[in-house]
């Protein structure tokens, strides 16, 4: 089978990867690119999920940090502290109000803008699959009995070709032994007869 060709040599395409039949990296053949995108759907699935659960993760975090970081900026140590010491542990204290605000609307991004759009795409992705899985399925049934018919038709070839071989040393026996033994035969111009007896000829 000569290699693809590609259409879109230079970016990720549908018809180049996913349209004809691939070779199989464990190298059993091809396989067709059909398979290739069923086999990738239980993938991406749990890629979504690892992904959703990463990001709710990483917001938890930045909650609990700024949460923390607000509760030690309610601490009432040195707040009584004057001049120019006194300041400066006010502006520290004010820091830490500040950065755990940061944080919390960082928290409040990474949900409405990350968290939010990958869980919508989930639960559209799950319905799309859900709408199409009847296609996919007959998609794969017809793969399937392509395959089948492929098979089939191979072992017919291969059928066919050893009786008509057979066929032909049958005809070719058949032929022989009617040149051997048939009228005007070497077996007849010797006075044979057909049991293979002499044939005596008459006294002139």
């Amino acid at each position: 089978m000569p290699e693809q060709q590609l259409l879109k040599p230079t970016e990720w395409s549908y018809c180049d990867y996913f349209w004809a039949d691939k070779k199989d990296p464990q190298g059993n053949g091809t396989v067709a690119g059909f398979e290739l995108l069923l086999q990738k759907q239980p993938k991406g699935k749990q890629m979504q999920k690892e992904m959703s659960e990463f990001v709710r993760e990483r917001i938890k975090i930045e909650e609990e940090y700024a949460k923390n970081l607000a509760k030690l900026f309610q601490n009432s140590l040195a707040a009584q502290e004057e001049g120019s010491l006194g300041a400066a542990w006010a502006q520290v204290k004010k820091s830490l109000a500040d950065e755990a605000e940061v944080h919390l609307k960082f928290s409040a991004k990474l949900h409405s803008e990350v968290e939010k759009p990958l869980m919508n795409f989930r639960e559209n992705f799950k319905k799309d699959m859900k709408k199409y899985d009847h296609h996919i399925k007959a998609q794969k049934a017809l793969t399937e009995r392509q395959r089948d018919l492929e098979m089939k038709t191979q072992q017919l070839a291969i059928k066919l070709s050893n009786k008509t071989e057979e066929d032909i040393k049958k005809a070719r026996r058949k032929s022989t032994q009617t040149r051997l033994c048939g009228p005007g035969g070497p077996a007849q111009e010797r006075g044979w007869g057909s049991r293979g007896e002499g044939v005596v000829a008459p006294a002139g």
